[in-house]
């Protein structure tokens, strides 16, 4: 695709005006809940507004559709960590709970630590989040994952891997 080459705000403007109903009844839709569905169809468009190399849109609804997908995947992905945290925390002591500052820091950090390992494969992922969270040894993996503890390894080096790679990367757009 080349690149919009004049008034990438004007286009944008456009779009939402020409686009901004629609794409808000496409995700309310898929949602279920006209607050989210507001919510998502701006950050939908806040979205375009900070790119910095925006397409040509010869079909200006599938891109519109493209990226709200992508931000209602992760709107699911939090909301479904938020909810599994909440149910955890649910069964600790109230000494071991923390404050409300630190229940929502761990929060973040799970939403992070689940995006970067978006994508690995599921014994990977699985291997890195038994090693990092459970503390199991590599033989201990390695038994309950039905592979050799050299694959462990290779299981954990990968995903270390991932999460060095995507934290020494820059914050950008979808």
């Amino acid at each position: 695709m080349s690149s919009q080459l004049s008034n990438p705000q004007g286009l944008i403007r456009g779009l939402y005006l020409e686009h901004h109903a629609w794409l808000r009844a496409w995700i309310q839709k898929r949602l279920g809940c006209p607050n989210w569905a507001a919510d998502l169809t701006q950050d939908t468009f806040v979205n375009l507004l900070l790119k910095h190399d925006l397409p040509l849109l010869n079909e200006p609804r599938a891109y519109l559709s493209r990226v709200a997908h992508g931000l209602m995947v992760d709107h699911v992905r939090r909301r479904d960590l938020e909810r599994a945290y909440l149910e955890a925390l649910a069964y600790m002591a109230p000494a071991e709970v923390g404050s409300p500052e630190t229940r929502a820091i761990m929060l973040e950090l799970l939403v992070r630590l689940d995006i970067m390992l978006d994508g690995l494969p599921h014994k990977t992922r699985t291997a890195f989040l038994l090693a990092q969270l459970e503390g199991a040894s590599y033989p201990q993996i390695s038994e309950r994952l039905g592979v050799s503890v050299r694959t462990v390894g290779s299981y954990v080096s990968t995903a270390m891997l991932q999460c060095m790679t995507l934290l020494q990367e820059p914050p950008h757009a979808a």
